[in-house]
């Protein structure tokens, strides 16, 4: 077991391992108990009753969260011709469409948070499958992120303001980032009200059992803050 230091043993005596509160509460109790002297992002995990071994009980999908992640997203967009004109004007922040952008990527260049693709120019990102796998950067349809030169601007400004991927682990977990504990704690709540919703649409038709089995809300280093899988089941995002 990983030993824990001070800081941390300290704010974890704020927190009743046994209670199950409701997602604001919780998210409340998150922000009382950060200590990290930058602004910690707040996390939300999921354990869910999937069998990660089912291809008909995966999960992969997306969420804008409403308020954003509170920080700068840089947009990579594998694109050609008019797609990537129409992507610089969008507002990419890269743009590759050519063979020396593949050979830069390949050689370890990994300086954006979002890659999208055309469909046209997925024989490009397929080449750094070795690069992009492993970072979570390969564009893939269901995450939103191979779409029409058309379609491009709407892509792209869903991605900066706060568009996250969410997806079933091998343990049958899902992690999803909610923001910055510097959020008020109306903007934490909204954003986790939008996720619970995205998560509810995305319940593969084939799952048994409880979908949703154990919730639990944290900021970077921060303890775990157990949260009423019900109540949050149940959250409305409040217009």
């Amino acid at each position: 077991m990983a030993k824990h230091g001070k800081k941390y043993l300290e704010a974890k005596t704020k927190v009743d391992q046994e209670a199950l509160l409701s997602p604001k509460e919780a998210l409340q109790l998150v922000k009382d108990t950060a200590y990290t002297k930058f602004d910690s992002t707040v996390e939300v995990h999921l354990r869910t009753g999937l069998d990660p071994r089912q291809a008909d009980q995966q999960i992969r999908s997306t969420v804008v969260l409403p308020n954003g992640l509170g920080k700068t997203v840089r947009v990579l967009v594998f694109a050609q011709g008019e797609a990537a004109n129409a992507a610089r004007e969008a507002g990419a922040d890269v743009v590759a469409d050519d063979d020396e952008w593949i050979k830069k990527i390949q050689d370890g260049y990994t300086d954006f948070d979002v890659a999208i693709a055309t469909p046209e120019t997925m024989g490009m990102a397929g080449k750094l499958g070795r690069v992009l796998g492993p970072r979570g950067l390969m564009p893939n349809p269901k995450a939103g992120t191979v779409v029409k030169g058309e379609d491009l601007p709407q892509a792209i400004s869903e991605a900066k303001a706060g568009r996250v991927e969410f997806r079933l682990d091998k343990t049958a977990n899902i992690h999803v980032p909610l923001g910055k504990v510097s959020f008020d704690i109306d903007k934490l709540t909204d954003n986790m009200a939008a996720l619970m919703s995205a998560i509810k649409k995305a319940k593969p038709s084939a799952a048994k059992g409880s979908f949703i089995r154990k919730i639990t809300v944290t900021s970077t280093m921060g303890p775990g803050v157990k949260v009423d899988v019900n109540r949050a089941l149940s959250m409305e995002r409040e217009e």
